[in-house]
Parts: structure tokens; C-alpha cells; sequence
């Protein structure tokens, strides 16, 4: 399947569309919230090995629907090493089935299921993860 087309603006109000990950293969990364415990442990978990990640040419993104000024923060806050993207309305998150009913603590509503994808250079997804568990995702990810 290949990635829908998209553009969302990143924390600094950069378009950044699906051509921007042509040529490179890249880490599209949904989470539901900044500042949340396991989304900011995941967002450190790709920070940490980002250099061990662009020194095999991926390129590492994260997508939810936080305003550009919460994904500075955020940014700030942790010392996030990437691009964070505001998927305002959800479109790439509902185009993808990322977007959907979830149940958190009992209770259900829409949101960002956590979702990992490994886009390849022809933007095609190579590999996909729904409900990442973060202490494992990028064993999961590279895993054969």
C-alpha cells in the first residue's frame, strides 16, 4: 500500500508533504498526545537512537493532532530530535485507520491509536504496527 498524499505543517509551521519522505525511507510514527507519559517515552525512545536511524538513511516523523505550539513544547521540554506533525483534522490519521473508536480506562472514545509505519523510499509502506507496545518498538520494527 502506498502512503495517501498529505500535507501537514510541522512544529514550526513547515509544509512538509508525502514528497518530502520520497527518496529516504522514513519512521511515521501516530501517537495520541504530547506530554503524555508513554508518548513522551516513545518520542525519547527515537530521539535516542535517531543517529543510529539516520546513519541507515531513515528519517523519523511524529504525527497527532497537537497544535504546532504544544508540539514546541514538547520539543523543548525533552529535547525531541525530529519533526513533530500536526495532523489537525485527522485526514492522514482516518485515510491510514489510525483514527478510530479506542477504549482508555474503561472508557471509549475517537482518537490516534498508536501506530507505527516504515515507509519505503517509492512511499510505500513496508511495514506497519498497530498498538505499539514503546519498550520494544523498533525491535518490532526492524524484526524480519
Amino acid at each position: 500500500m502506498k502512503l495517501p498524499a498529505f500535507n501537514m505543517v510541522n512544529q514550526n509551521g513547515d509544509m512538509i508533504t508525502e514528497q518530502d519522505l520520497k527518496d529516504k525511507r522514513t519512521i511515521l510514527y501516530f501517537y495520541p498526545r504530547d506530554n503524555t507519559p508513554t508518548c513522551t517515552t516513545q518520542a525519547i525512545d527515537f530521539t535516542e537512537h535517531l543517529a543510529e536511524l539516520q546513519g541507515k538513511g531513515i528519517q523519523v516523523f511524529g504525527v497527532n493532532g497537537d497544535t504546532m505550539k504544544k508540539h514546541q513544547n514538547f520539543i523543548m521540554k525533552h529535547n525531541i530530535g525530529f519533526d513533530l506533525l500536526v495532523d489537525e483534522d485527522y485526514q492522514l490519521a482516518k485515510e491510514l485507520d489510525i483514527y478510530r473508536l479506542k477504549k482508555v480506562f474503561g472508557k471509549e472514545s475517537m482518537g490516534i491509536v498508536r501506530t507505527t509505519l516504515l515507509i519505503g523510499p517509492d512511499l510505500t509502506i513496508e511495514k506497519r504496527i498497530d498498538n505499539v507496545k514503546v519498550k520494544n518498538q523498533l525491535e518490532v520494527l526492524f524484526a524480519e
